[in-house]
């Protein structure tokens, strides 16, 4: 009998986070010990968070996010400026989210190709609703999180410059940097570069 398919998603867990994901790939190129984690994260709560279970929780989120990536993507990400550490970012979500991935090749990839002006939020809900036919357990999620998820993606799309804002998700053009395409190729990622290239494919 062939086990049941399932998303294993983080995506509640929080957007892009740049600034915080810059810090965690410090540590993680020094490869700090898991005491030296804790004294960062929680002692010296480096990521500015209001509490330790919060700041403990962002941190967990973005780590497992970029240990899916390869030390060179964390050196790109912590080093980089603001355009290629938010796409370096934007790498480890889709590493971890299977969901994005899909999102950006059906219905991002459509709205690009037949030059739809901007997205209606309800899109995600609608995607959502195709994916519990290959994931039933998708019914059982509460709407609230539903939302919640699709919120989020918004704002990591809108953070990268897919979206012009939140508010209205007015499709712009994203050119992914040249060294991250390297990097993507480098490292046989092509599933995930074909995903960020979403804005420039044709028919």
């Amino acid at each position: 009998m062939l086990e049941q398919f399932h998303y294993d998603s983080d995506l509640i867990g929080g957007s892009l986070m740049v600034r915080e994901s810059r810090l965690v790939a410090d540590l993680l190129i020094r490869q700090v010990s898991s005491q030296e984690w804790y004294q960062a994260i929680q002692v010296e709560n480096i990521l500015q968070k209001r509490t330790a279970a919060s700041a403990q929780r962002n941190a967990t989120a973005i780590r497992k996010r970029l240990e899916r990536l390869n030390p060179e993507f964390w050196k790109a990400l912590r080093d980089g400026d603001d355009e290629l550490s938010s796409q370096v970012a934007l790498c480890g979500a889709l590493e971890r989210n299977l969901l994005l991935v899909e999102f950006m090749e059906t219905i991002m990839r459509d709205a690009y190709i037949s030059q739809t002006p901007y997205l209606d939020s309800y899109v995600w809900m609608d995607f959502l609703d195709e994916c519990s036919q290959r994931d039933l357990d998708i019914c059982e999620w509460k709407e609230s999180s539903k939302k919640k998820m699709g919120q989020v993606v918004f704002r990591m799309l809108a953070e990268v410059g897919y979206f012009k804002t939140t508010r209205k998700l007015e499709l712009q053009r994203v050119i992914v940097r040249a060294e991250l395409r390297r990097l993507l190729e480098d490292h046989y990622k092509q599933r995930i570069k074909e995903s960020m290239e979403v804005s420039t494919w044709t028919r």
